[in-house]
């Protein structure tokens, strides 16, 4: 079985499918994922905000945004959110699973939705949302090099933090708080492995943290 197929088959063990559809009173959001393997390594692919934009201006984040009435569900959100800010066609995406949604700080609840991607797939950002897309091997959001992390009392747990150098470009991105956790989820139920660092839960019962998580967020609202 090669990296692709581990990894596929890994990640499908937590999809969540409809577990969490009975989250109905709160605006929605996806965001998507995508991996693709190079070298025999596994990447992901991340975009930067545009600085023009109201919220969240120049971060590092995921391809995505709110759901539109017509969608479907959360996987066609975050496949048309990708083809608006990178040209990312919907059938050039091997969709994986979706993971644990969360909650942003302004109230939304964001799906994450993995897929593949090919190693060829070449960006074309639109300006009014995306000023740039860059990629990163997954494994670094497991290293304690560049990390740091710090709690946060009201959310009952840690906000983390990475510093990433493009080793081509030399371009230095932050890359950090709810990007920055759910690739280290990713990492961790892609490769099989812990982090370096204290992530703030049990990380041998994900899915029964990442519930309570959620569960905990929803109650202060």
């Amino acid at each position: 079985m090669d990296l692709k197929e581990r990894v596929i088959s890994s990640l499908k063990k937590h999809d969540v499918g409809d577990e969490f559809s009975y989250i109905r009173s709160l605006s929605k959001a996806s965001v998507l994922i995508p991996i693709f393997v190079s070298e025999r390594e596994l990447h992901v692919l991340l975009t930067v905000r545009s600085t023009e934009l109201k919220h969240n201006a120049g971060e590092v984040c995921f391809p995505g945004g709110k759901a539109d009435p017509q969608d479907r569900d959360e996987i066609e959100t975050a496949l048309r959110e990708a083809q608006e800010e990178i040209g990312l066609p919907p059938d050039g995406v091997e969709v994986v699973c979706k993971l644990w949604p969360v909650l942003n700080l302004r109230g939304l609840l964001v799906t994450p939705v993995v897929g593949f991607i090919s190693e060829s797939f070449r960006a074309c950002p639109n300006p009014a949302e995306v000023s740039e897309v860059f990629c990163v091997p997954l494994e670094f959001f497991l290293k304690d090099d560049n990390h740091s992390s710090y709690p946060v009392p009201s959310i009952g747990s840690f906000t983390h933090s990475f510093i990433f150098t493009d080793p081509i470009t030399g371009k230095v991105n932050q890359i950090w708080g709810l990007t920055a956790f759910l690739l280290i989820i990713l990492a961790m139920l892609s490769l099989g492995k812990e982090p370096e660092f204290r992530m703030g839960f049990d990380m041998d019962k994900p899915a029964a943290c990442l519930r309570r998580f959620l569960e905990q967020r929803l109650s202060k609202l």
